[in-house]
């Protein structure tokens, strides 16, 4: 069999693969790229809207990123990464906005004021001092501090109705957080992938194997799901951004890099409101504290989505346990990836977290009503009727070795990468999509070192993401420079 020889290989269709691809194009347009999609369509398994938070995750309203320790010491240093990596994003998308190659801002991005609210003395404190550590900072000198019951009813006015008069409350705001559809802006780039020379998509494909040959690159093979035939790829990299198809693919890759990695499913589901008169009252993302026990995935939050460009409202998410890694994946997943390599720290996680998972599985047997309880603590007001059940996506939280041999799980994203460079890979979950560019960049860095050191794609980067090689944590003019770019460029100014 005749095997087509490509420069790059992607393998899968969501944000991660179509963001690495917008970058190659973007810095090499005579590159010879590949992308294969198990599905008949991309964007379809955690890209889609309905799967994900749609959250831009900027660190703003997201109380995890802070972790409180014990004896109340509150660490900000992640908020920090997360918010400067989401403002890479948002420069890259506005080049591609300005180049007219994405459409209108608000067919996938818009305004959505990002709040967070806690009640309760102790979790207002908190949320206290966690304000002051952050808006000390220039990232987040601009968000808003209020216990005031008067201005939390003009930030959140579903929140605050029926709420106890005497219950100690407290709110945090920031007006230029986003609602993503991560769905849509990844359609739309994959769509203008098409139209360039030397640009391939290959839909209905599911690779089946990888194989470093002899002459430093990769055979792959991708069965065609419409009529059964094999393809053959040869490619000098590949990149396996399949979401939490990714661990089961880099296991088949075999390379050293890979030996020990492990992933925990978490499933989730949402409670979707699309009534009119109750949508139209909330136009914020709202983020709480996670119950204890529940990972980080699971912080309960009630958000404005638009989706297809229809609102809605979202309330979760709701964990399930589940042995998939994919939403239209396998039961068999998870007892396939446990290899030799993994055995000791799969079983060190699943006998340490014993907690998590009898936690997950009450999540996943909860009624209903059970659920917009749940809710109430967020909107008071809810009624069961006018919310209904969805099903989001999958995510697969990381487990690796630590220093004692023994495992650990990671809730966050890592780059797995071949020593020469010829293959990587994304595992894990938030933040995810919303840190998508910064995570490609750094992927560019270690497998097309040579190419990115040249004057060339240092320029265009520089002309693509006007911040990159400079610290945005640190340079306070720099983030103002380019943050003034970016709301005006995206629409992001609420009126």
């Amino acid at each position: 069999m005749t095997a087509k020889e490509v420069d790059v290989l992607l393998v899968g269709g969501g944000v991660m693969s179509a963001t690495l691809g917008m970058l190659l194009k973007q810095l090499d347009p005579n590159m010879a790229i590949t992308l294969v999609e198990r599905l008949d369509h991309v964007a379809h398994e955690s890209t889609d809207g309905w799967n994900n938070a749609g959250t831009g995750h900027a660190g703003y309203c997201e109380l995890n990123y802070t972790p409180e320790a014990d004896e109340g010491t509150i660490t900000i240093d992640r908020a920090l990464s997360i918010n400067a990596n989401f403002e890479v994003t948002l420069q890259f998308w506005s080049s591609l906005v300005e180049q007219q190659i994405l459409p209108t801002p608000s067919k996938f991005i818009n305004p959505t004021a990002h709040q967070s609210f806690v009640w309760g003395e102790k979790d207002v404190a908190f949320l206290r001092k966690r304000h002051e550590l952050l808006s000390a900072h220039h990232l987040f000198a601009d968000m808003q501090f209020s216990e005031s019951t008067e201005q939390l009813n003009q930030w959140m006015p579903l929140v605050m109705r029926e709420r106890k008069a005497d219950e100690p409350v407290a709110g945090t705001r920031v007006e230029y957080g986003t609602d993503v559809d991560f769905g849509s802006l990844t359609r739309n780039m994959v769509k203008h992938l098409t139209t360039l020379d030397n640009f391939e998509l290959r839909l209905s494909h599911s690779v089946k194997s990888l194989r470093k040959g002899k002459d430093g690159r990769w055979k792959v093979t991708a069965r065609d799901e419409q009529n059964g035939e094999d393809r053959v790829f040869k490619a000098r990299f590949v990149f396996l951004g399949a979401g939490g198809g990714a661990l089961p693919l880099l296991q088949k890759s075999g390379i050293d890099e890979s030996q020990g990695y492990g992933g925990f499913p978490v499933s989730g589901q949402w409670l979707v409101c699309k009534k009119p008169e109750i949508v139209e009252q909330h136009h914020s993302k709202v983020y709480g504290k996670a119950s204890v026990g529940a990972p980080p995935m699971s912080v309960p939050h009630l958000d404005t989505r638009i989706i297809n460009g229809q609102p809605a409202l979202l309330f979760g998410p709701f964990a399930g346990f589940t042995t998939k890694f994919l939403k239209k994946g396998s039961v068999l997943d998870l007892f396939t990836s446990v290899k030799p390599n993994n055995l000791t720290p799969m079983m060190s996680v699943g006998l340490n977290n014993m907690d998590l998972t009898r936690y997950l599985i009450g999540e996943s047997l909860q009624s209903h009503k059970s659920r917009v309880s749940s809710l109430r603590n967020f909107f008071p007001d809810a009624q069961e009727d006018d919310w209904t059940l969805q099903n989001a996506g999958m995510r697969v939280q990381i487990i690796k070795k630590d220093a004692q041999g023994q495992g650990k799980l990671e809730f966050g994203t890592e780059i797995v990468a071949a020593q020469d460079g010829t293959l990587a890979a994304l595992l894990g979950a938030s933040p995810g999509a919303s840190t998508a560019v910064q995570a490609m960049i750094d992927v560019l860095e270690r497998c097309f070192a040579d190419r990115i050191a040249t004057p060339e794609w240092q320029g265009r980067l520089k002309e693509l993401v006007p911040s990159y090689g400079q610290s945005l944590i640190k340079d306070a003019e720099l983030l103002r420079q380019v943050r003034e770019r970016t709301l005006t460029t995206l629409n992001l100014r609420r009126d």
